[in-house]
């Protein structure tokens, strides 16, 4: 099953596991509005919302121009990257999160910039949305 993901779709895998342990549920690849597809979209307990980018080389981020987009649909970001990434190319102004295709592990937490109210119940909604159409289609393929 491995061998059928890309490098960044196994570190989103560990990011999801560790999300969990943090009694977060996630998504990946998910589109909080048109132009915009992250990597993991994580729910939390208290309904905090948070975006981690997985990226799997240094060409990968140089690559990335629409990050800072994303920035306005969470309350933190993280970049979430292999421990021998070069993590200097990061902005020491959003977290930083060590992951492998098993599991995860914060290593700078994300500043917090909350998401107003309005916002936040849009995501919300579009993620519990998003959910039931995935599960549905898990379960009934044809549809």
């Amino acid at each position: 099953m491995d061998d059928a993901l890309q490098p960044g779709q196994l570190l989103a895998r560990g990011v999801v596991r560790h999300m969990r342990n943090l009694n977060f549920n996630s998504l990946t690849e998910f589109v909080p509005t048109s132009g915009l597809r992250v990597d993991v979209i994580a729910l939390g307990p208290k309904g905090e919302i948070w975006i981690i980018e997985c990226k799997s080389s240094k060409a990968d981020f140089q690559s990335d121009t629409k990050w800072r987009g994303y920035l306005e649909w969470c309350d933190r970001y993280f970049w979430a990257v292999a421990p021998d990434f070069p993590i200097d190319l990061l902005p020491d102004d959003t977290g930083l999160i060590f992951a492998d295709a098993y599991s995860a592990e914060i290593m700078r937490d994300a500043p917090e910039q909350k998401l107003s109210p309005a916002r936040r119940k849009k995501l919300t909604l579009k993620f519990a949305r998003n959910t039931s159409e995935r599960l549905q289609a898990f379960i009934d393929p044809r549809i």
